[in-house]
């Protein structure tokens, strides 16, 4: 992008289409005039504005200034295709991964890899596998059209199997993929085991490329080192054993699905269809753009969802980001519900309606009210740092009954270690059939229990040398803008969240993209933005 400026809301805006070209996206504002057309390698990403007069710079100049070559963020790996997501790359991490299985003793009982709907997933899975395979490790591949992320988390816990590997990239923008590697009993891979993996890519790499070994896909088929499976089956009953099918069935529900172009559509249409439900699906080809939007199931990127649950009289809307892990939800009245106000729900429907006992878990960017719920029911909440790994971790040592993230991630005691979308969506849907209200209503009478929450939340994209700046300024110097109410406490174990009498504010770098993002939740919305905007002014974004 050299020079090229970009208008101040232009960062954040979900309005980038894909016309007359592949390479090529346009920006929209919202009035649907054009703002921008950039390239595929120049679509800026994140934030929400920008210095005045300060050139924009392009993702590609931002994740080489910001990231090591390979390196594991909260969400696994990801990186830009053909910048540093290359078969070079991939191969590098699966040799580490498997030098590491190798240690353990685990070549035998090997891997699953399963792969989402991106641009080079299937061939990156083949990649993989011709490693593992030319490493000696037994590598089951996922081979079917649609593998959502959750699935292979179920196969690894299913197995018994040591580990999982998804190719995917989640929720980032199209040009990007990436690899997600998952542990015994289908849990995301940990700090150390991601740190492992790192130390022995960098020998490996130091040996050259040309010392790792492997064999073809084929021959790696002849010689039974590689297998292709399909868990579809035992995934969908192991969802449908723990949902109130009998209950979904006599609702007569009409919904609308929205698989943002990812992998969730087969699985969401199987489970509802079979528990008798009305289904229409939009944006469910085959689109490795993603439509020209991020697959990220935000208020945003789901008006199309929105008008047709409106349009059609639908019991409700639900989505799915592109690798199926995390959901979105329109209700009756076409209002786009949070993740933090489906974590309420859903917890409060475990205690109150199904009877469940135990804690729940939230991440530090997460709603508060989760705590007053648990309080309410003489349950704890426990706060852990961004990351799913730290919700499942957290969520083994008490015995949570559930986990999650304001990003869309959810989990549920008794599933699988990690988020899935697509067994939170079955769960929303049985609990508006066994309640027997509109979510609208029951959203109300639930939250009207409690006082009122409001979330802001913004994320900035910034140039790459003021990352130092701004964690200097947070992180060591410990410095920090004039709020309007009195700081109580102040947490530094991940980001800077700041703690008032009612309410808090968090600044923490993304672990997935190259941002910075604020979350900030008040008893008022306008005190929530007003917070907000007094941290951006002081860091001077």
């Amino acid at each position: 992008m050299g020079s090229q400026k970009v208008a101040q809301d232009c960062l954040g805006n979900d309005a980038w289409k894909n016309e007359g070209g592949q390479d090529s996206l346009k920006c929209q504002d919202e009035e649907g005039r054009l703002c921008h057309s950039l390239t595929m390698m120049e679509r800026p990403q994140g934030g929400h504005r920008i210095d005045e007069g300060v050139p924009a710079v392009s993702v590609r100049s931002i994740q080489e200034d910001m990231m090591s070559r390979i390196h594991f963020g909260t969400g696994g790996w990801r990186a830009i295709i053909g910048d540093e997501f290359t078969r070079h790359n991939v191969r590098l991490l699966c040799a580490a991964l498997a030098s590491r299985i190798k240690d353990e003793n685990n070549a035998e009982k090997g891997l699953v890899i399963g792969y989402d709907r991106r641009f080079l997933s299937d061939l990156a899975a083949t990649w993989a596998a011709e490693v593992f395979a030319g490493e000696g490790i037994t590598c089951q591949v996922i081979r079917i059209t649609q593998a959502p992320t959750p699935m292979i988390m179920w196969t690894v816990k299913n197995q018994g199997l040591p580990y999982g590997m998804a190719i995917t990239a989640s929720h980032n923008p199209a040009i990007y993929n990436g690899i997600k590697v998952f542990t015994e009993g289908g849990k995301d891979a940990n700090e150390d085991v991601t740190a492992d993996i790192e130390r022995r890519m960098e020998a490996i790499e130091g040996a050259g490329e040309e010392q790792i070994p492997s064999v073809t896909y084929q021959a790696g088929l002849d010689s039974g080192a590689i297998t292709e499976i399909n868990p579809f089956n035992g995934y969908i009953d192991s969802i449908c054993e723990q949902i109130d099918m009998q209950a979904i069935r006599e609702a007569n529900l009409h919904i609308a699905l929205d698989p943002m172009y990812g992998v969730s559509r087969t699985s969401l249409q199987t489970i509802l269809m079979t528990a008798r439900c009305e289904v229409d699906t939009i944006h469910d080809r085959h689109d490795t753009l993603f439509g020209g939007r991020m697959p990220a199931p935000t208020k945003a990127t789901l008006d199309a969802l929105t008008q047709y649950v409106l349009d059609n009289n639908c019991a409700l809307g639900l989505a799915t980001d592109g690798d199926a892990d995390r959901i979105g939800v329109i209700d009756d009245q076409g209002e786009f519900l949070h993740p933090n106000q489906l974590l309420v729900l859903l917890y409060y429907y475990l205690l109150k309606y199904k009877g469940w006992k135990g804690p729940v878990v939230r991440n530090v960017a997460t709603t508060s009210l989760l705590d007053e719920v648990a309080a309410k029911f003489g349950e704890t909440c426990y706060e852990v740092p961004v990351g799913f790994k730290w919700v499942s971790s957290k969520m083994l040592e008490t015995d949570a009954i559930l986990g999650g993230e304001s990003s869309g991630g959810i989990t549920v005691r008794g599933h699988i270690h990690g988020k899935d979308g697509i067994y939170a969506a079955a769960l929303l849907v049985e609990m508006i059939a066994v309640i027997g209200k509109p979510m609208s209503q029951i959203y109300h009478e639930i939250t009207g229990q409690f006082p009122p929450h409001y979330m802001a939340e913004t994320d900035f994209a910034f140039a790459p040398e003021r990352k130092l700046e701004i964690l200097k300024t947070l992180m060591e110097d410990k410095k920090l803008p004039e709020f309007t109410r009195p700081v109580e406490s102040v947490s530094y174990k991940d980001g800077c969240k700041v703690y008032f009498d009612q309410g808090w504010i968090i600044a923490r770098f993304s672990g997935t993209e190259p941002l910075l993002r604020i979350f900030c939740e008040m008893p008022t919305r306008e005190e929530a933005e007003v917070t907000c905007e007094q941290l951006r002014e002081f860091l001077h974004l």
